[in-house]
């Protein structure tokens, strides 16, 4: 990834004009960890730390939320194009498929940023989701095709973008997540860690078919036989939930494996805190937040070797990435972890230093800069 002094030449080299001073963010995504997850997460930081950087930031989501969310989505982006082109402002961003009616006659420039691409997540969902999820992944392929610039999060999310929705390469810029650092620090830099006892593996997901727990669950069954001391803490909530928990009394894990649903913001810090390891075996992730979280808080990984998931997660630096179809793998990488603190320490530290360049000033700083280049290459900046 290049500096952020290179990526400012690079935009003086295009020639694009002073970073934009109003910015309208176009989500239908629910405002709520609980409803939004990690990219409820990554659009509120950036629009935090964009105002940081003195641009003012708008953002428009539905008042209304009706059962069928594609409904929901669908009927946003018709009504708010209107609004949209009636004020003032210098680019409008909409965030997955949402600005698609208003890319259709721009008053301001409009960039689509994919957290997710839907064409890919619906290949882990059946029957009725995955029907709504094509739709929805048909209106994302015209927010792309009519933007005037795509940004992705990852290599990985900009190859499926370009292969799915036939898009030029050149059209997508990279900018990765973002971390409120400091936010963490503060919730508990000032408190010494102190590991739980016995050692707990974390995972944090909205539970959905892609994030995969069977995987993790059944890994838990093979540390258990092998007489390795653990505890898993799994935070979240999502339609898979009730039948994860039954997988994991099937599997005679309660007692060691807990379902713990949405929790606050400090008592995830906590958590994060006195976990040894965190794992997430998500078949697929366009990036992966959650892995930023436990490398702000020195956490080595255990995760899938898929989708862009290694991007984030260095292999035998700051993690050990397994099979995401091999439940043995995984029981083995967190074995691994589990019985050598020292390796754990030294993982961990590894992921705290890593994590450094996903700060989120740096980043707005990047938003800015590469949208403002690829806009400037079209003559719009």
């Amino acid at each position: 990834m290049p500096s952020s002094r290179e990526a400012i030449r690079v935009v003086h080299q295009h020639g694009a004009s002073a970073a934009p001073a109003r910015l309208a963010f176009v989500t239908s995504t629910p405002l709520s960890v609980a409803g939004g997850s990690g990219t409820y997460v990554g659009i509120t930081e950036l629009a935090r730390f964009l105002e940081v950087r003195r641009v003012r930031v708008r953002t428009y989501a539905p008042a209304f939320r009706w059962p069928s969310f594609t409904l929901t989505r669908l009927l946003f982006n018709l009504t708010i194009a209107r609004r949209l082109r009636g004020e003032r402002h210098d680019w409008v961003v909409g965030f997955d498929l949402d600005g698609f009616h208003y890319g259709r006659r721009p008053v301001a420039p409009y960039i689509a940023s994919i957290k997710g691409v839907i064409a890919d997540e619906l290949t882990n969902e059946r029957g009725i989701v995955r029907i709504m999820l094509g739709v929805q992944a048909a209106f994302e392929r015209l927010a792309v095709r009519r933007a005037r610039a795509v940004v992705a999060t990852s290599r990985y999310s900009r190859s499926r973008i370009v292969e799915a929705y036939g898009i030029p390469d050149a059209k997508v810029v990279l900018v990765p997540e973002l971390i409120d650092l400091r936010g963490w620090e503060l919730e508990h830099g000032a408190i010494a860690p102190c590991e739980a006892e016995p050692p707990a593996v974390l995972t944090v997901a909205h539970m959905y078919p892609r994030k995969n727990l069977p995987v993790l669950l059944r890994a838990y069954a093979r540390l258990r036989a092998d007489g390795i001391a653990f505890q898993g803490w799994i935070v979240g909530d999502g339609p898979c939930r009730r039948r994860w928990e039954r997988l994991r009394d099937d599997l005679s894990l309660r007692g060691r494996v807990e379902f713990l649903g949405t929790v606050s913001r400090r008592e995830l810090a906590d958590r994060y805190r006195r976990a040894a390891v965190f794992c997430l075996p998500s078949r697929q992730e366009g990036f992966g937040i959650v892995f930023l979280e436990a490398m702000a808080h020195a956490k080595p990984i255990v995760a899938a070797r898929a989708a862009a998931v290694p991007e984030t997660v260095a292999d035998g630096e700051v993690g050990i990435l397994a099979d995401p179809n091999d439940p043995h793998a995984f029981a083995q990488s967190l074995a691994t972890l589990l019985t050598e603190p020292g390796l754990r320490r030294h993982m961990g530290e590894a992921g705290r230093r890593r994590v450094e360049v996903y700060r989120a000033d740096r980043v707005a700083g990047l938003f800015l800069e590469r949208v403002g280049a690829a806009l400037a290459g079209c003559g719009l900046a």
